[in-house]
């Protein structure tokens, strides 16, 4: 009998933590997926962040270190300068890379660090209760925005593939969905894709992933698919941003 469908071995066979309908699980599997497919198991190190995917340590079979909120960018530059021949990722939410982490995130980025960063966009704080986050859309309501987020005192969401397609040091920048079949293979491509470039040397890669959070978001898994759809991709576009590669070739 053939097998048509399995356990990447790079994701440990455990129970994840997350909240049911949350897109995490998806995305973890991805990033799974693509170590498997490129064979970097054994010299890829992982770093976790603070906030939903802080236990990101025990689904991983890779080696793996916990960041300080907000510094997974960080300790990833040391890991990786002290250790060039690793591969080297940080899996973050938004809060996480976008809030506490903003300097962290754009000087690795500025400066090109190798390293592939997988970046999870639910516009909202989940693990801490639902507060507004720097993605959190206008007019979205939130703990902490209950008449929603209002631009004129809270400002507006941060779109961060934007913004650092803009920097020198970043070598691919690409804003993917796993919403649906077609956007979750291509949100694969993406993944493997930025660690391909480290593998490399291109430069930093960053693969930002639009994802759900029901729970805090007072819906149904359905509804909040649907959201993404309807809210968050219009606000967030999809593509890709910057890719040196395309540069070259052209």
């Amino acid at each position: 009998m053939a097998v048509v469908f399995d356990r990447p071995h790079a994701l440990l066979d455990v129970p994840f933590h997350y909240c049911p309908g949350c897109t995490h699980g998806i995305i973890h599997r991805l990033v799974a997926e693509a170590i498997d497919e490129l064979g970097i198991e054994g010299k890829t190190i992982g770093v976790a962040p603070v906030g939903c995917a802080v236990m990101a340590y025990d689904y991983f079979a890779c080696d793996m270190v916990e960041a300080a909120h907000g510094r997974a960018p960080a300790v990833a530059t040391g890991l990786k300068r002290a250790l060039p021949d690793r591969i080297v990722f940080t899996y973050q939410g938004d809060g996480d890379l976008a809030a506490i982490g903003t300097a962290e995130t754009v000087h690795s980025a500025t400066r090109g660090e190798n390293i592939t960063v997988i970046f999870v966009n639910n516009a909202i704080y989940g693990m801490t209760g639902g507060q507004m986050a720097p993605t959190t859309l206008p007019g979205q309501v939130t703990q902490t925005t209950p008449y929603g987020r209002d631009v004129k005192y809270a400002g507006y969401p941060v779109r961060v593939c934007e913004m650092l397609s803009t920097l020198d040091g970043v070598a691919y920048a690409e804003r993917v969905s796993v919403d649906c079949v077609k956007n979750i293979n291509t949100a694969k491509k993406a993944i493997k894709k930025a660690f391909e470039n480290q593998i490399k040397g291109l430069g930093f890669s960053i693969v930002e992933v639009i994802s759900s959070c029901p729970t805090n978001w007072g819906m149904s898994p359905k509804d909040a698919l649907q959201w993404i759809r309807d809210n968050m991709i219009p606000y967030y576009p999809l593509g890709v941003y910057k890719d040196k590669t395309q540069e070259v070739d052209k």
